[in-house]
């Protein structure tokens, strides 16, 4: 690797791979990946032979080699490189840049895919999975809380850690009234529960889910349903945990039995309880503070990872006075209106 220094601070960073094999992959159909790199760190990428040339200014240069050496070593392993991965490796070479430094990226490994972490917050997040019997995740949607936890249940499930996945969630918002719902209580439920699914079926083989499923392997259940039992040798999820009141998160966390993991994720600025009610989540976040066992990360706007315009969404929510904005809007008269 050589770099050389220009009159405007720029610098041209020559980065040098030995395999053209593996270089291809790592700049990928028609230069996909090199082109993702100039736009996401605002530099000059382009291939000459076996290096890379990157051009611009000297700490996104270096972020830009550090990206895309892992590439060049994850290719090596032979692992699938896609957008979503080069987009993580930026975002944790960028976080590693500033202070808080939390170490290497984080990863999961599942039936179907090998996942890594895309921000510094999601690899603090599965190291206190995967050290921590109960562990809160909370904050904006799109960051990967409910994912993650997921991940790490099909995970565990895989090498035996623990005998089955308990996943649950509160139905039709806080008040859990199914009754008038038709069908059965499967039927009921699975509207409120999909999202669920949605992440077994991308960690695990479809076949695997349903027949675990089936026998009650993987079980998913309205949070009305925990009333009562021990939930021992499981990987526990509640999502949307936000919608639970007081009573119903004390209810579910003392659930927890021996040989037992619990992962309670929400969003505390999607509350969908009554007026005047206290949401649980952030009541047993308060009051198991420093609780030995017990871990909370929070995560940002920052961290959602499913695309730009989602974070820029959940920022554009979360400005001061936006609260009243949407107030106005929803009470004004005029149809159609585009401002």
């Amino acid at each position: 690797m050589t770099g050389i220094r220009g009159q405007t601070g720029n610098v041209r960073l020559v980065v040098p791979f030995e395999d053209n094999r593996l270089l291809a992959l790592v700049l990928g159909q028609f230069d996909a990946n090199l082109a993702l790199i100039e736009d996401r760190l605002g530099i000059g990428a382009h291939a000459h032979g076996n290096v890379v040339i990157l051009t611009g200014p000297e700490p996104a240069c270096q972020m830009g080699r550090q990206v895309l050496e892992d590439i060049y070593a994850m290719a090596g392993k032979g692992a699938a490189v896609g957008p979503g991965d080069i987009d993580g490796l930026i975002r944790h070479v960028r976080q590693e840049a500033s202070p808080g430094d939390v170490g290497a990226q984080a990863q999961i490994a599942t039936r179907r895919r090998v996942i890594k972490a895309r921000t510094r917050t999601q690899s603090t997040y599965m190291r206190a999975i995967q050290s921590t019997d109960l562990v809160f995740g909370i904050g904006p949607a799109g960051t990967g809380k409910t994912y993650l936890a997921v991940a790490f249940a099909a995970h565990f499930l895989e090498r035996g850690i623990v005998e089955r996945i308990i996943l649950s969630r509160p139905a039709v918002e806080a008040g859990e009234r199914l009754g008038f719902l038709p069908g059965d209580m499967r039927e009921k439920v699975d509207p409120y529960l999909r999202p669920l699914y949605d992440a077994l079926y991308d960690v695990l083989p479809p076949e695997k889910v349903e027949r675990d499923i089936e026998t009650g392997v993987i079980e998913i259940a309205p949070l009305a349903f925990m009333r009562g039992r021990t939930l021992a040798n499981a990987f526990v999820i509640l999502d949307e945990a936000q919608n639970t009141t007081s009573m119903q998160m004390k209810m579910f966390l003392t659930r927890l039995g021996e040989n037992a993991k619990m992962v309670v994720t929400g969003d505390p600025s999607q509350i969908d309880l009554p007026p005047g009610m206290t949401s649980g989540l952030e009541e047993a976040v308060r009051l198991l503070r420093g609780v030995e066992g017990i871990e909370a990360v929070r995560f940002a706007t920052a961290d959602v990872v499913r695309r730009d315009l989602v974070a820029r969404i959940v920022d554009a929510y979360e400005r001061p006075g936006q609260a009243n904005a949407n107030a106005r809007v929803a009470t004004d008269p005029t149809p159609g209106q585009v401002s």
